[in-house]
């Protein structure tokens, strides 16, 4: 279950992860040591944490172990899907509406919302942090979901 491909990608986008997560919230997630260690500590951290990139639809390009065993798919699997079907139809014009505010504001705290994994099973996120991912000179990669508190319905 761990990434395939490109090493020097996944160290590079957690760089972009971290980096974004700390300017936008003042918070560390540390890992301590080399790029290759803390994209080793993030893929393998007991919290979830999920990206998608700049298309005009949204595709997954990163998800940590946690995210892809809560909806319950390969890294090939969560990286070519679309984020708005992370949400059922009625749910997904507010997650829209999380998006736009997101990106307007740099982050958010305290998101809650339903979630659904590959086989329909339906899960609640709650105290997620949600933040616009950018490079050291502003150019804009996406978005990001951290959480660590969920349950399934």
């Amino acid at each position: 279950m761990k990434p395939a491909g490109n090493n020097g990608y996944c160290c590079g986008h957690v760089s972009i992860l971290l980096e974004s997560y700390y300017q936008l919230t003042g918070l560390m997630i540390d890992f301590e040591g080399q790029p290759e260690t803390s994209a080793k500590g993030l893929f393998n951290a007991p919290f979830a944490l999920i990206s998608h990139g700049i298309e005009a639809e949204p595709v997954f390009n990163y998800a940590n172990k946690t995210a892809m065993q809560l909806f319950d798919m390969t890294w090939d699997e969560i990286t070519t899907l679309a984020s708005q079907y992370s949400a059922e139809q009625p749910d997904r014009e507010q997650r829209s509406q999380l998006l736009r505010e997101v990106k307007s504001k740099g982050y958010i705290e305290d998101y809650s919302g339903v979630r659904i994994a590959k086989g329909g099973r339906r899960f609640y996120i709650e105290q997620a942090t949600v933040w616009n991912l950018t490079d050291a000179d502003g150019a804009y990669y996406g978005q990001a979901a951290m959480f660590n508190h969920w349950h399934f319905l």
